[in-house]
């Protein structure tokens, strides 16, 4: 086994699985659909650093574009200040190209690993690396309000799709003035790409990333917008 194998499967496959098998057995009334719920929850409260950090960025680079435009006007004719404005404009506004892909790797990740955790506790794989002290549990209820998280359905990713559009919709009506037709375009066409997905994946799968959004949808009503501000004042 390779180093990375071995870490992957020890100091985050293994550690998963049992908070998972540990949440089903003690706070679900033996329900993995809520041990899922509750994983992505304790999950995405470890990850806040990272998402305030991903929203205050994003907002950096909003406020950065539009001091950009107005600098692509002055310097239309002379590339080389062009660069180094925006250079400084960068440096100003603390906006690395890096750490928006840094994100998404982090979270990727972070993706795939939870897949792999809730597909083996949906299969019953894989208990031989529980721990000692979590239970074996004699069998994983996998029923979810008459919904079998394990087999495909349409109506989650659906669901995920009609939540995914909203959320794209709002922010593009902050943005009206800036749109173009590939935005349109994007509003439509990938909520609908992320149904056709979704639904080939067992539910567990939109449930998972329908909590997601959830929690980032009200992360943003209860703090994120103040950070635009906060950036403005700066």
């Amino acid at each position: 086994m390779s180093f990375l194998a071995y870490f992957w499967n020890t100091f985050l496959y293994v550690p998963l699985f049992n908070a998972l098998i540990w949440l089903y057995n003690g706070y679900t009334n033996e329900n993995l659909g809520y041990a899922v719920i509750y994983l992505t929850l304790i999950l995405r409260f470890i990850l806040l650093p990272l998402s305030f950090a991903s929203a205050r960025s994003q907002a950096r680079f909003q406020i950065m574009e539009k001091k950009f435009a107005e600098l692509k006007k002055s310097y239309k004719e002379d590339t080389i200040k062009l660069k180094e404005e925006a250079r400084k404009l960068m440096k100003k506004y603390k906006v690395s190209p890096w750490a928006k892909g840094l994100s998404l790797f982090i979270q990727g990740l972070v993706l795939v690993l939870l897949y792999q955790v809730f597909i083996h506790g949906i299969t019953y794989s894989k208990l031989n690396v529980l721990y000692p002290g979590i239970a074996r549990p004699e069998l994983i209820n996998t029923d979810f309000y008459g919904f079998d998280i394990g087999v495909r359905s349409i109506l989650w990713p659906a669901i995920v799709g009609v939540v995914l559009f909203l959320e794209i919709y709002i922010d593009q009506r902050r943005h009206k003035e800036g749109l173009t037709t590939n935005d349109y375009l994007y509003a439509i066409l990938f909520p609908l790409m992320s149904i056709f997905l979704l639904w080939l994946l067992p539910m567990v799968k939109s449930l998972f990333i329908l909590t997601s959004l959830v929690f980032s949808y009200i992360l943003a009503l209860i703090g994120f917008g103040r950070k635009k501000q906060d950036i403005k004042a700066k």
